[in-house]
């Protein structure tokens, strides 16, 4: 059965709730929602969580799809928009390098895209903290652990912590709350980053024992991953 698949109805059931949702609808002033709009966002969530889980065909198919999507508005600040989901999700890999397709589009993009950019790239300055998302927020004005592990998002969560990493205060906390992040959601890519992180810091603190016990984590998702190739 699929996760949070919706159970099936009876046939009476369901000719009443299709009625009820056509009658809301039809009732709703609220206008309809764009077909670019609704395949965007479809498309950019099915990337970033390709990208997450180390599929990159998918990756690249669907953020293709969903910046053409954006595309038919022509709106530039749009598309810069886009472009830095991708951004985020590679920070919360420890990609580290420059957001270039942003930085093409950054003429265009609004104050809080700007701050966002400056954001991922470790360099927001106190002015801009009041634009960037409330949870991102928090963690940029304390740099704790205690503020990313009341982050309810996980992505926001793990983006946070890349961040941290990127500004050199990444505490062993942040990387357990981290890998731990990245290890419940099943993210290959950003759990083996923070894991292989946690080995350079085991082996440079010289703790072989500890430095051991995570390679065997390490082995076990590469292992995953090959036998999904």
């Amino acid at each position: 059965m699929k996760p949070f698949a919706m159970p099936r109805l009876r046939a009476p059931v369901r000719f009443a709730v299709v009625s009820c949702a056509l009658l809301l609808v039809a009732c709703s002033s609220k206008p309809p929602v764009p077909d670019w709009q609704m395949n965007a966002q479809a498309a950019a969530t099915k990337a970033t969580e390709a990208y997450l889980s180390g599929n990159a065909r998918v990756e690249q198919l669907e953020w293709d799809r969903a910046r053409a999507e954006v595309a038919r508005t022509g709106r530039a600040d749009l598309v810069a928009r886009l472009e830095l989901m991708r951004c985020a999700a590679q920070v919360a890999s420890l990609v580290v390098a420059p957001c270039d397709r942003f930085e093409a589009l950054r003429p265009d993009a609004a104050a809080p895209e700007w701050a966002y950019a400056d954001y991922l790239a470790g360099r927001v300055s106190p002015q801009q903290l009041p634009l960037l998302p409330e949870a991102q927020r928090k963690v940029a004005a304390s740099g704790d652990a205690a503020t990313l592990a009341g982050i309810e998002d996980p992505l926001s969560r793990l983006v946070a912590a890349g961040v941290l990493f990127q500004t050199g205060r990444a505490s062993p906390a942040v990387m357990a709350a981290a890998t731990d992040t990245a290890s419940a959601q099943g993210w290959r890519r950003p759990l083996l980053a923070w894991l292989l992180l946690q080995v350079q810091r085991a082996e440079a603190a010289g703790d072989a024992e500890a430095a051991a016990a995570l390679r065997r984590r390490v082995g076990i998702v590469e292992q995953g991953a090959a036998r999904v190739k």
